[in-house]
């Protein structure tokens, strides 16, 4: 059971840094690129402390398309909080349909 959760956890974890490294900036739209992309950089390096062990640990378990599907889903519910908590910007109906069609097609990678 923990072999099949930890790496869904991870990955929500390294999603959480992900989002902000690549769109916490724009609430800060005044500071100079350079000093941003700097920072996101710093930001990614916590990233792939989760991403990289939720990849090796979940290989024992998922193969890697569903690991990619997965990360996709995971991708979309952490940006879909992101964006209406932290950029204030809540996503509308056609938005939702869009991550339906992904989730739906992650759903697929899982079928045997």
């Amino acid at each position: 059971m923990l072999e099949r959760l930890l790496p869904v956890l991870l990955l929500t974890g390294s999603n959480v840094f992900m989002t902000f490294a690549w769109y916490g900036h724009l609430r800060y739209r005044h500071v100079a690129l350079p000093l941003v992309i700097l920072t996101s950089w710093g930001i990614a390096f916590f990233e792939y402390c989760l991403m990289v062990p939720a990849n090796r640990m979940g290989a024992a378990v998922y193969s890697a398309p569903q690991l990619k599907g997965m990360q996709e889903v995971i991708t979309l519910l952490v940006f879909a909080c992101f964006s209406a908590l932290y950029l204030g910007q809540p996503l509308k109906w056609n938005h939702w349909a869009g991550f339906a069609l992904i989730v739906a097609a992650a759903w697929l990678i899982f079928l045997d």
